[in-house]
């Protein structure tokens, strides 16, 4: 049961760089403004799942309010370009 922690955050690294590698895929080859609005959410998305697993593993529950801070930030970022896009601003 030792390993189990070990193995958990291998498989998630491992999916969190094939995340990392497709949104940054998007990112350059995204023929529009949206779609690289998407990326950059799918990199905060992927950030945020970190810092929850590196709050499961430290056994530090202040990480998990840092996530939520995040994630609530991101959210109303994309939600504001989205309506600049749009041409709502």
């Amino acid at each position: 049961m030792d390993k189990l922690p070990e193995i958990i955050l291998q498989t998630s690294t491992y999916f969190v760089s094939a995340g990392i590698i497709l949104a940054t895929l998007r990112m350059i080859k995204g023929p529009t403004m949206a779609d690289r609005v998407i990326a950059l959410d799918t990199f905060t998305v992927i950030s945020i799942s970190l810092i929850v697993l590196i709050a499961c593993l430290a056994g530090r529950v202040i990480f998990l309010d840092v996530g939520m801070v995040y994630a609530i930030l991101s959210f109303i970022g994309v939600v504001a370009v989205a309506r600049y896009i749009e041409g709502g601003l």
